[in-house]
């Protein structure tokens, strides 16, 4: 049995202003693939400290993770690709900034706890899986997770372009909250 499809506020309003710029042509799959070849950019531009142009590519990338499920749910476009690969194409972009940029400049700790969360949550989503389980998707808590995990990461962008120091302290309790969702998705849900 198909599940039903949730469309939320959020994708309602994505719908209305940002995804008339995108033919129907263009599927969420594109955006996902879009977002997986853009990864490795991001991470080359942050290793090499060139964080204004790595952090403006950032927010694109993770810009199309919102368009990509909101155009899904939107367009009746939900695919089994798109299940599995958009969740995965998220933790590498997340993991990989969050192990350039939070490791050398807010807390190796955070850093660390936040990359075994995702991959504790991918191992879960597999197991699922492997269960049986069809209906494997975020929760609220895990929505809540990813936004924060963005906007740490903007925030500590701002804190190194700008060399504004009190930022630093803002972009570690964002992460310091992302990693309490991401604790109560894993324990409410499983991803």
């Amino acid at each position: 049995m198909l599940e039903p499809i949730k469309i939320t506020f959020a994708d309602k309003i994505l719908a209305k202003v940002f995804l008339p710029l995108f033919p129907m042509w263009i599927r969420p799959n594109h955006l996902t693939a879009l977002r997986l070849f853009l990864t490795p950019l991001v991470i080359w531009l942050f290793w090499n400290e060139r964080y204004l142009g790595g952090g403006i590519l950032f927010i694109l990338t993770a810009f199309t993770d919102a368009l990509d499920g909101a155009m899904a749910r939107t367009r009746n476009q939900v695919t089994s690709f798109g299940k599995m690969f958009d969740p995965l194409a998220d933790k590498i972009l997340i993991c990989t900034v969050v192990y350039i940029l939070v490791l050398k400049y807010v807390n190796v700790y955070a850093a660390w706890i936040i990359i075994v969360l995702e991959a504790v949550i991918i191992l879960a989503a597999l197991i699922k899986r492997g269960n049986g389980s069809t209906h494997i998707q975020s929760n609220i808590w895990g929505k809540i997770k990813m936004n924060l995990q963005v906007w740490g990461v903007v925030i500590l962008l701002l804190s190194i372009v700008f060399n504004i120091e009190q930022l630093l302290a803002v972009s570690q309790g964002t992460f310091y909250l992302a990693i309490a969702f991401a604790t109560m998705s894993l324990f409410t849900y499983g991803i």
